[in-house]
């Protein structure tokens, strides 16, 4: 079995803003620890990049860029995608195909969007997956705030028995390579 390490939307436009996501500095740690740990352990790191240029999440502009405060490698690989599911329209599939991969740790953002869809969408194709609790997150809504929502997304993606393999919930400090 062979894993890599899926760090979604975690760019500029979302956490060097106005309204920050909530708790999105340890967020960044906690993706970092686990990014880190997985480099370690020559696990592949996929950042994924959300493009929308009609509201102006345009690629390779400074809004599209990763946050500043994330680690990055030259050998971690990119996905680009404009809908909240990684695999849809991407070759996200095909990466994962190429390197053999079976297994992927989730983490990023935004817990009830693209974390979720993407999260379903892995499940559903069979791959064991599991989700960084402390390491996705959102911004507050007017009827939750951020964490809660998150908490939320955790809780249900994590209890949904009808996927081919269950996905598991981990934490940045107990997911292991």
């Amino acid at each position: 079995m062979s894993k890599a390490v899926i760090v979604i939307d975690v760019q500029r436009a979302f956490f060097e803003a106005d309204l920050l996501p909530a708790n999105a500095t340890q967020t960044v740690t906690n993706i970092n620890r686990v990014t880190q740990a997985a480099r370690g352990a020559s696990v592949p790191v996929i950042f994924v990049y959300h493009e929308r240029p009609q509201s102006g999440l345009v690629a390779e502009s400074e809004a599209w860029q990763l946050q500043r405060d994330l680690l990055t490698d030259p050998k971690d690989l990119q996905v680009r995608k404009t809908t909240p599911d990684a695999f849809l329209e991407t070759n996200l599939q095909s990466q994962l195909t190429d390197l053999g991969v079976d297994q992927l740790v989730i983490c990023g953002f935004a817990s009830e969007f693209c974390v979720d869809t993407t999260t379903r969408r892995a499940a559903g194709l069979g791959y064991k997956v599991e989700l960084v609790t402390d390491a996705h997150t959102t911004q507050d809504k007017s009827h939750a705030t951020g964490e809660q929502i998150s908490l939320h997304h955790s809780n249900t993606l994590t209890s949904i028995a009808s996927f081919p393999q269950k996905v598991e919930g981990v934490t940045s400090e107990s997911v292991s390579f």
